[in-house]
């Protein structure tokens, strides 16, 4: 008898970076700046994670959490929806 493999991760651990908008995601201020954040950052509450441009305004999305960023779900510069999870952050 084989042993029996881990369970699959849930999401249940993650708390999620939400989307407050419609709008176009960006993971860095400038084209030729690093991003805000990557896999496998420690984040703090009040920290920038991304950009949201709506109706030609950047909007700075700030973290409510501190923690590590275990997915960025959005690609840069990709049309987002209001409700559309960005991010997983493993909270701590």
């Amino acid at each position: 008898m084989a042993p029996a493999s881990p369970p699959p991760r849930t999401n249940e651990k993650f708390l999620e970076v939400i989307a407050p908008m419609v709008g176009t995601f960006y993971r860095s201020p400038a084209p030729d700046e690093p991003p805000f954040v990557d896999v496998g950052d420690r984040i703090r509450p009040g920290q920038t994670v991304c950009i949201i441009e709506a109706m030609k305004l950047m909007n700075d999305l700030e973290s409510e959490v501190a923690g590590e960023i275990v997915e960025i779900l959005a690609k840069n510069g990709e049309p987002i929806e209001y409700g559309q999870v960005l991010m997983r952050v493993i909270p701590g």
